[in-house]
This record gives C-alpha cells, structure tokens and sequence, in this order.
C-alpha cells in the first residue's frame, strides 16, 4: 500500500504536535522526496551509512530523531552536509525529524519506550510544571546493578553507574540522550537513581553529593526505541513496508 508525503506529515503532526515544542532544529518535514511513500526507514540519527543503507532497500522516506538543519551549526551546504543532501534529492528520498517530540511522547517517545522496556511502572513527568518538558519518574525495586545488568541486555552496551551496585532502588528517574544536566530535577523528585544517556564531569560531583545513583546507558542506545515505535505505528496506519536501519554509536 502507499500514501502521500502530506498524509504522513499530518498524521505525525497529529500524534507528535511538534508545534508544542521550542525546539533546536526544525521538527517535521526536513528535505522533500517524492510524493508518495511506500516505503518507510527509520533511524536514531541520519547520518550517510543510515542514508546509503536506507536509499538501498528503496526508502522513499527516512523518518529520524537527529536530523539536520541545528541551531548554532554552519550554514554553508558544503562537505559532509552537501554529501547528505545530495543523496537526499538525488535518490528523491524525504528526510522526516522529530527531536523534542519523540523524546516527550508519552506512549511512544524515547523516554515512555525505555520505560517500558526496563519495567518502570506508574510513570509521571519528571518536571510536572512544565508540560513539554521531556523525562520521567516512575517505581522499579530493583538493585543498582541489577538495572545496569537489565540495561545492558537491552541495549548492548555497558552502561557506566556512579554508586554502589548493590544500593536498593524504588524511585527510578531517566531522561534518554543527553540530559546529565536534568539530574537535578530527578534529585527534586525524590529519586534513587538517574538514568540518562551521557554523563559529564559535574555529574559524578552532583551523584555523590547529593546522594543518588547515576547511569549513564549512552545517547544513541537509549533513543532506538522511540523512532522505531512512531514508525511502525505510521507503518500501520497506511500500510507501509517500514524498516528500521541502526547504525551504532558509542557516546
């Protein structure tokens, strides 16, 4: 079955309502492909493996968490850049992103998808008086170590925990990718444990200080999830072939 680019475009619009987020890069339509899509990829981040991979299996759009297009960066499409987007338009592929979005939605975000692959149960926001802040609070007794072991088998990597394996938790606080800086608002939150993607130097000092558990689970490992949950419910929706291609990252 197929669709049209602008049916797509609403019904992500509909479900992600990118127009609730102050953002730092535009969030939806990125680069405009053909018309029509039948076929659907998917990636954490849009880099040239995902886009030569994708453009391959005959994508007709790629649908992402990091596009491009950041605020701060060099505008001038040369290099890397023009390399990225001549393979966009030159295969008529559309580039779909969705940044703060699909870290924030509640059943099929990043943060909601971690959630419920490590168990966490009864979630709430983790900065309830804002209501497009991303991250989450929830209940999961388990052991430090434990959780790391669970994150672990999820994701593939090891993840790097500042505390002791054996402290028992209940009150478990996480936001993916890179939000260390938000372990203050789980420290608010009355939380055992805050797990996030990276991790920076002032991190490990706050942990210790204040007395709560930190893992850091990696940017990219954490936020598969999200993207691959929106897609195939897009997929759904119209009947498309989706196809997630993960391309690893360390950090």
């Amino acid at each position: 079955m197929s669709t049209s680019l602008s049916s797509a475009l609403q019904w992500l619009d509909d479900v992600l309502q990118p127009a609730r987020y102050r953002d730092y890069c535009p969030n939806g339509l990125q680069v405009e492909g053909r018309p029509t899509l039948r076929r659907l990829a998917t990636a954490v981040t849009a880099n040239q493996g995902v886009l030569d991979r994708a453009i391959a299996w005959g994508a007709d759009a790629l649908l992402v968490h990091h596009g491009y297009f950041w605020k701060g960066e060099a505008e001038p499409v040369v290099g890397m850049k023009r390399r990225r987007l001549a393979a966009l338009l030159g295969n008529d592929v559309s580039l779909l992103a969705y940044h703060l979005p699909l870290d924030a939605h509640p059943e099929l975000g990043n943060n909601a998808r971690l959630g419920q692959l490590l168990g966490i149960s009864a979630p709430e926001p983790l900065q309830p008086e804002d209501p497009t802040s991303v991250g989450n609070v929830g209940e999961l007794e388990i052991a430090a170590g434990d959780l790391c072991r669970r994150l672990e088998s999820l994701t593939g990597r090891q993840p790097l925990l500042i505390g002791e394996r054996d402290r028992p938790l209940r009150r478990v606080a996480w936001c993916t990718g890179a939000a260390q800086s938000y372990i203050d608002a789980a420290v608010k939150a009355g939380a055992d444990v805050f797990i996030s993607g990276e991790i920076s130097e002032p991190t490990v000092h706050t942990a210790r200080e204040e007395g709560i558990a930190y893992i850091a689970a990696g940017h990219h490992a954490t936020e598969r999830y999200g993207v691959q949950a929106v897609g195939e419910a897009l997929a759904q929706a119209f009947s498309l072939q989706h196809q997630f291609f993960d391309e690893d990252n360390p950090v």
